[in-house]
């Protein structure tokens, strides 16, 4: 059991599930995160904190380092049925969530027993806020539960009548396409603004437009319904991906993209200020090479982007996760373990190990808990990261 106040956070009037942390001296407040800017509409539901002064908080002395670390790591499994050993690491308190891809969903009725198992062993967990279970259900093509919603893609959304209207309502079908399975996060939209018709994002029909403001106005509508109804949304992949070519994909090799940071800020960032503006919990970044902004690392590895562009040029103060850390592209930052560590360095909360192997997800906490422990990471960072993600999800169904 952890020791310490424990704090409930209140989110339209509802107090939900009590946070694993305690209250650290105001003092103390995040690195590198400036104050909230002011609400440009949006209808976004309350955020965390939102009315009262803003206070540091950290995870309970008596979580272990491996449970702090597990606790940012998202973690998935092949076929339909999870192994034993995820639920033992559910009850033990080193697992954050589950990320489910079409091969765990041969039917919403197994995958809903699934989801409810998962769930029952998080209530052995010392850590009780529920856990992230999570899919990609952007619409169109990319829609890991079927049936459901959102049927019409993102592009066939931006080329409709009224963009903004039907990316509402896509926003309220894919909520209650997650919600009836019993999970609770979607990673979703895609925010990226296509330059070229048939490039990488155009091909698959993820992007709503080549304009940045129509994309600006249907991911902020999407994030403004969905979280509305109770499940989280993610923009991603920060900066963004469109202007990579064609078979330009990260998932399988290094991408770099030439754009000028003036481009990058005022076409690709766009949406994502929106987004932020509509209190979009997560944002995930995207794993291409931005040399105008880091010539070295890519975005999820980069402390320039992901606190320089997103954290302060931005304001977001809600929670970063990585797109998929088995990615190609990262096959130059080693392993695993390797790649947790340099990501949560740069600013990274949730960590996202989606191999379809529960090892990859022992090997990112494993190392993650090693760096903490042994002081690699700061301490201060780390433990504000994990405050974000345990804040998330604790008003999360």
């Amino acid at each position: 059991m952890l020791t310490g106040k424990s704090v409930s956070v209140r989110v339209g009037g509802l107090d939900q599930y009590p946070l694993l942390i305690e209250v650290l001296d105001a003092a103390a407040e995040p690195a590198h995160i400036p104050p909230p800017r002011p609400d440009r509409g949006g209808g976004a539901r309350r955020r965390i904190g939102a009315g009262r002064p803003a206070r540091a908080a950290r995870p309970s002395p008596r979580l272990t380092p491996v449970q702090q670390a597990g606790q940012r790591v998202i973690f998935s499994y092949p076929g339909p049925t999870p192994p034993a050993a995820l639920f033992d690491l559910i009850a033990a308190g080193e697992v954050g969530g589950v990320i489910f891809f079409g091969e765990n969903i041969p039917t919403l009725d197994q995958v809903r027993g699934v989801v409810a198992d998962l769930r029952a062993a998080n209530e052995q967990s010392p850590v009780r806020a529920p856990l992230l279970l999570m899919t990609d259900q952007e619409g169109g093509l990319i829609r890991r539960i079927k049936p459901g919603e959102p049927v019409l893609s993102e592009k066939q959304i931006g080329a409709s009548a009224d963009p903004a209207g039907a990316a509402h309502d896509a926003g309220l079908g894919a909520a209650a396409t997650i919600a009836g399975v019993g999970m609770n996060t979607n990673l979703a939209p895609v925010l990226d603004v296509f330059r070229v018709a048939g490039n990488f994002d155009d091909r698959f029909q993820r992007s709503y437009s080549s304009d940045p403001d129509v994309c600006a106005a249907c991911g902020a509508a999407f994030v403004a319904a969905q979280q509305g109804a109770g499940i989280a949304a993610t923009a991603k992949h920060f900066p963004g991906l469109g202007a990579a070519a064609r078979d330009a994909n990260t998932d399988l090799t290094t991408v770099t993209l030439p754009q000028p940071a003036d481009e990058i800020r005022d076409v690709d960032e766009r949406p994502f200020a929106a987004a932020i503006a509509a209190g979009v919990d997560m944002i995930m970044t995207s794993w291409a090479v931005y040399p105008a902004l880091d010539p070295t690392y890519p975005a999820g590895l980069s402390e320039r982007i992901v606190q320089g562009e997103l954290r302060r040029r931005l304001g977001f103060r809600g929670v970063t996760i990585t797109d998929a850390l088995e990615a190609g592209s990262l096959d130059p930052f080693g392993k695993t373990g390797q790649r947790a560590v340099l990501s949560a360095r740069a600013g990274m909360d949730v960590l996202l190990c989606s191999g379809r192997d529960v090892t990859q997800g022992t090997d990112a906490v494993q190392a993650l808990a090693a760096a903490l422990d042994g002081h690699d990471l700061n301490p201060g960072h780390s433990r504000q990261a994990l405050r974000r993600v345990l804040e998330l999800r604790s008003r999360l169904a």
